[in-house]
């Protein structure tokens, strides 16, 4: 079992914790870190000195530092022979608390989770930025430009007046739709409903010679009303 997330405490030994009692302490048997199968409890059972341990082979327990009444540092090793001993795992006593310290894959191993968990939140809230349309392309779309741009003051464009050309050329083919496509309604006064072209009346265009007829007596009635002169003054009765 992966014990490296869970500790363990006895408040009662905590006052009286120095070098010549921690490996009491540690082998308590509530303890989960210490191996009830070690020489340590042979030893123990027999009611021998730590010093036959050099001669035993198997799992032990040994201080390996020391700094009262603060720190103590124990390491579980398997022992080969009297000179040959191979380390298993360290265990430190912090305040009386007892953790096992992490081995060297278990430390990368959490440095590179803590780098690639970085990494894909940063490219989950840089995803998050991206904006995209068919006509513009992707951009990055942030919400503290927008507030800078509320913010901003909005110059006012010049507008530019159009030139000769333009307009010439705008008209030319305004004037090319219109006779491809000539209109079916027409609007004789704003805020009327259109009418179609077919409805229109027509007003008949006079005749020449009537027109001409209707001039001449224009003319003469003017030159009678010029020869009589103007009218008489009357007295007025007061």
């Amino acid at each position: 079992d992966n014990l490296l997330g869970i500790s363990w405490v006895d408040s009662s030994w905590i006052p009286i914790l120095n070098n010549g009692s921690v490996l009491d302490y540690f082998s308590e048997r509530s303890n989960p870190f210490y191996d009830r199968t070690c020489n340590n409890e042979v030893v123990k059972m027999q009611r021998m000195t730590l010093d036959h341990l050099n001669q035993m082979v198997g799992v032990e327990y040994i201080l390996l530092h020391a700094q009262e009444p603060i720190l103590f540092i124990i390491r579980k090793q398997q022992r080969q022979s009297p000179t040959q001993v191979m380390p298993l795992a360290d265990y430190y006593i912090i305040a009386g608390v007892i953790y096992q310290a992490p081995d060297l894959g278990s430390v990368i191993n959490s440095r590179v989770l803590t780098a690639v968990h970085g990494i894909q939140s940063a490219f989950e809230e840089a995803m998050s930025y991206c904006r995209y349309h068919p006509s513009k392309g992707y951009w990055w779309h942030f919400k503290d430009q927008e507030e800078r741009e509320k913010t901003k003051p909005k110059a006012k464009k010049k507008e530019e007046p159009s030139s000769i050309f333009q307009r010439q050329r705008v008209d030319a083919l305004l004037l090319d739709l219109r006779q491809k496509f000539p209109p079916r309604f027409v609007q004789q006064k704003p805020g009327e409903k259109p009418i179609p072209v077919d409805q229109i009346k027509k007003e008949p265009e006079p005749v020449p010679e009537a027109v001409k007829t209707e001039e001449k007596e224009t003319v003469k009635n003017a030159q009678s009303a010029g020869a009589k002169g103007p009218p008489e003054k009357r007295m007025r009765l007061q």
